[in-house]
Protein backbone atom coordinates (compact mmCIF):
# COMPACT_ATOMS: atom_id res chain seq x y z
CA UNK A 1 0.00 0.00 0.00
CA UNK A 2 2.62 2.40 0.99
CA UNK A 3 4.52 1.77 -2.47
CA UNK A 4 1.38 2.37 -4.41
CA UNK A 5 1.24 5.77 -2.47
CA UNK A 6 4.73 6.70 -3.24
CA UNK A 7 3.89 5.72 -7.16
CA UNK A 8 1.11 7.79 -7.16
CA UNK A 9 3.20 10.81 -5.71
CA UNK A 10 6.03 10.65 -8.07
CA UNK A 11 3.42 10.22 -10.83
CA UNK A 12 1.93 13.36 -9.54
CA UNK A 13 5.33 15.15 -8.99
CA UNK A 14 6.55 14.56 -13.05
CA UNK A 15 2.95 15.90 -14.35
CA UNK A 16 4.07 19.00 -11.93
CA UNK A 17 7.19 19.08 -13.69
CA UNK A 18 6.09 18.86 -17.27
CA UNK A 19 3.85 21.52 -16.60
CA UNK A 20 6.42 24.03 -15.46
CA UNK A 21 8.49 23.63 -17.94
CA UNK A 22 6.75 23.70 -21.12
CA UNK A 23 8.62 21.82 -24.38
CA UNK A 24 6.74 24.71 -26.78
CA UNK A 25 6.61 28.71 -27.40
CA UNK A 26 3.49 30.16 -26.31
CA UNK A 27 1.09 30.55 -28.76
CA UNK A 28 1.23 34.30 -29.93
CA UNK A 29 -1.32 36.88 -28.31
CA UNK A 30 -1.95 34.82 -25.02
CA UNK A 31 -0.75 35.80 -21.51
CA UNK A 32 2.30 32.64 -20.87
CA UNK A 33 1.10 33.17 -16.99
CA UNK A 34 -2.42 32.89 -17.76
CA UNK A 35 -1.77 29.83 -19.62
CA UNK A 36 0.53 28.31 -17.27
CA UNK A 37 -1.57 28.30 -14.79
CA UNK A 38 -4.40 27.07 -16.69
CA UNK A 39 -2.19 24.02 -17.35
CA UNK A 40 -1.88 23.52 -14.15
CA UNK A 41 -5.36 23.60 -13.22
CA UNK A 42 -6.14 20.82 -16.20
CA UNK A 43 -3.30 18.81 -14.39
CA UNK A 44 -4.38 18.53 -11.22
CA UNK A 45 -7.52 18.22 -12.23
CA UNK A 46 -6.78 15.16 -14.36
CA UNK A 47 -4.96 13.69 -12.01
CA UNK A 48 -7.83 13.51 -9.07
CA UNK A 49 -10.10 12.29 -11.87
CA UNK A 50 -7.45 8.96 -12.65
CA UNK A 51 -6.74 8.64 -8.80
CA UNK A 52 -8.49 6.22 -6.52
CA UNK A 53 -10.42 8.12 -3.43
CA UNK A 54 -8.43 7.84 -1.15
CA UNK A 55 -5.53 9.82 -3.11
CA UNK A 56 -8.13 12.13 -4.50
CA UNK A 57 -8.67 12.93 -1.04
CA UNK A 58 -5.23 13.31 0.12
CA UNK A 59 -4.34 15.49 -2.50
CA UNK A 60 -6.92 18.14 -2.53
CA UNK A 61 -6.66 18.20 0.86
CA UNK A 62 -3.18 19.48 0.85
CA UNK A 63 -4.39 21.91 -2.48
CA UNK A 64 -7.72 23.03 -0.42
CA UNK A 65 -7.31 26.53 1.27
CA UNK A 66 -6.91 26.28 4.85
CA UNK A 67 -10.17 26.27 6.92
CA UNK A 68 -10.87 28.96 9.85
CA UNK A 69 -10.04 28.21 13.17
CA UNK A 70 -12.65 28.73 15.69
CA UNK A 71 -11.56 31.01 18.64
CA UNK A 72 -12.87 29.94 22.03
CA UNK A 73 -13.75 32.79 24.56
CA UNK A 74 -11.83 31.10 28.13
CA UNK A 75 -13.97 31.80 31.32
CA UNK A 76 -12.38 33.77 33.56
CA UNK A 77 -9.89 32.18 36.19
CA UNK A 78 -11.88 30.79 39.26
CA UNK A 79 -11.50 32.31 42.48
CA UNK A 80 -8.95 30.48 44.72
CA UNK A 81 -10.15 27.80 46.70
CA UNK A 82 -9.01 27.96 50.22
CA UNK A 83 -6.74 24.72 50.86
CA UNK A 84 -7.82 21.94 52.86
CA UNK A 85 -6.70 21.73 56.54
CA UNK A 86 -6.92 22.52 60.06
CA UNK A 87 -9.90 25.76 59.46
CA UNK A 88 -9.26 28.76 61.73
CA UNK A 89 -9.90 28.09 65.41
CA UNK A 90 -13.26 29.88 66.57
CA UNK A 91 -11.79 32.85 68.36
CA UNK A 92 -15.32 33.94 70.27
CA UNK A 93 -17.01 30.59 71.35
CA UNK A 94 -16.56 27.24 71.62
CA UNK A 95 -20.34 26.74 69.95
CA UNK A 96 -20.95 25.84 65.91
CA UNK A 97 -20.54 28.32 64.14
CA UNK A 98 -24.18 27.22 62.61
CA UNK A 99 -25.51 27.16 66.07
CA UNK A 100 -24.83 30.98 66.94
CA UNK A 101 -25.91 31.69 63.51
CA UNK A 102 -29.28 29.90 64.15
CA UNK A 103 -29.38 31.43 67.38
CA UNK A 104 -28.46 34.92 65.84
CA UNK A 105 -32.08 34.76 63.42
CA UNK A 106 -33.98 33.42 66.55
CA UNK A 107 -33.00 37.16 68.11
CA UNK A 108 -33.91 38.86 65.51
CA UNK A 109 -37.25 37.01 64.86
CA UNK A 110 -37.77 37.63 68.84
CA UNK A 111 -37.25 41.19 68.51
CA UNK A 112 -39.79 40.97 65.63
CA UNK A 113 -42.27 39.47 67.03
CA UNK A 114 -42.13 41.80 70.29
CA UNK A 115 -41.89 44.91 68.22
CA UNK A 116 -43.78 44.39 64.87
CA UNK A 117 -40.44 44.39 62.71
CA UNK A 118 -37.66 43.14 62.53
CA UNK A 119 -34.38 45.67 63.72
CA UNK A 120 -33.08 47.92 60.27
CA UNK A 121 -29.66 49.73 59.65
CA UNK A 122 -26.27 48.74 59.75
CA UNK A 123 -24.50 46.08 62.13
CA UNK A 124 -23.83 48.61 64.68
CA UNK A 125 -27.54 50.12 64.91
CA UNK A 126 -29.12 46.58 64.55
CA UNK A 127 -26.84 45.56 67.34
CA UNK A 128 -27.57 48.62 69.19
CA UNK A 129 -31.40 47.91 68.84
CA UNK A 130 -30.62 44.21 70.04
CA UNK A 131 -28.93 44.97 72.91
CA UNK A 132 -31.49 47.20 74.80
CA UNK A 133 -31.62 50.45 72.95
CA UNK A 134 -35.33 49.79 71.82
CA UNK A 135 -38.91 50.71 73.12
CA UNK A 136 -39.02 48.58 75.66
CA UNK A 137 -35.12 48.46 76.49
CA UNK A 138 -34.92 44.60 76.14
CA UNK A 139 -31.69 43.33 75.59
CA UNK A 140 -31.66 40.15 73.08
CA UNK A 141 -27.80 39.02 73.22
CA UNK A 142 -27.15 36.62 75.16
CA UNK A 143 -23.02 35.15 75.54
CA UNK A 144 -23.65 31.94 76.67
CA UNK A 145 -25.49 31.40 72.88
CA UNK A 146 -22.10 32.42 71.57
CA UNK A 147 -22.91 36.12 70.67
CA UNK A 148 -20.73 38.55 71.02
CA UNK A 149 -20.02 42.17 70.33
CA UNK A 150 -16.47 43.72 68.91
CA UNK A 151 -15.31 46.99 70.26
CA UNK A 152 -16.88 48.47 67.19
CA UNK A 153 -20.41 47.65 68.81
CA UNK A 154 -21.13 45.23 66.03
CA UNK A 155 -22.46 41.24 66.78
CA UNK A 156 -19.78 39.21 65.33
CA UNK A 157 -19.30 35.65 64.12
CA UNK A 158 -17.13 32.66 66.05
CA UNK A 159 -14.51 33.79 63.98
CA UNK A 160 -14.75 37.69 64.85
CA UNK A 161 -15.46 39.18 61.79
CA UNK A 162 -18.77 41.08 61.68
CA UNK A 163 -22.49 39.72 60.26
CA UNK A 164 -23.63 41.30 57.18
CA UNK A 165 -27.58 41.89 57.45
CA UNK A 166 -29.49 42.54 54.68
CA UNK A 167 -33.28 43.57 55.10
CA UNK A 168 -35.35 41.42 52.95
CA UNK A 169 -38.63 42.73 54.21
CA UNK A 170 -40.03 43.80 57.21
CA UNK A 171 -40.21 40.51 58.47
CA UNK A 172 -37.25 38.81 57.13
CA UNK A 173 -33.61 39.46 57.38
CA UNK A 174 -30.50 37.65 55.52
CA UNK A 175 -27.79 37.18 57.78
CA UNK A 176 -23.94 36.04 56.66
CA UNK A 177 -21.42 35.13 58.37
CA UNK A 178 -17.92 35.25 56.30
CA UNK A 179 -16.60 31.73 57.64
CA UNK A 180 -13.47 30.47 58.87
CA UNK A 181 -11.45 32.61 56.00
CA UNK A 182 -13.03 35.96 57.20
CA UNK A 183 -14.05 36.97 53.70
CA UNK A 184 -17.26 37.73 52.89
CA UNK A 185 -18.50 36.69 49.50
CA UNK A 186 -17.03 33.43 49.60
CA UNK A 187 -17.72 29.97 48.88
CA UNK A 188 -17.39 29.20 52.74
CA UNK A 189 -19.65 31.97 53.93
CA UNK A 190 -22.52 30.60 56.05
CA UNK A 191 -26.11 32.64 55.43
CA UNK A 192 -29.32 32.20 56.60
CA UNK A 193 -32.74 34.01 56.89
Amino acid sequence: MKKWFAALAVAILLAMVWLFFPKTKPESGTNPAEKSAGQQNAAVTKALATASPQAAGVIASNFAAPSPQTIFNTAPPAPPVTPAGTPEPLEYTNLPPHIVLDNVRVVIRNFGSMFGGNPVGVNSEITSQLNGNNPKQVNFIRPEAGMRINDQGELVDPWGTPFFFHQLSGTETEIRSAGPDKIMWTADDLVTK
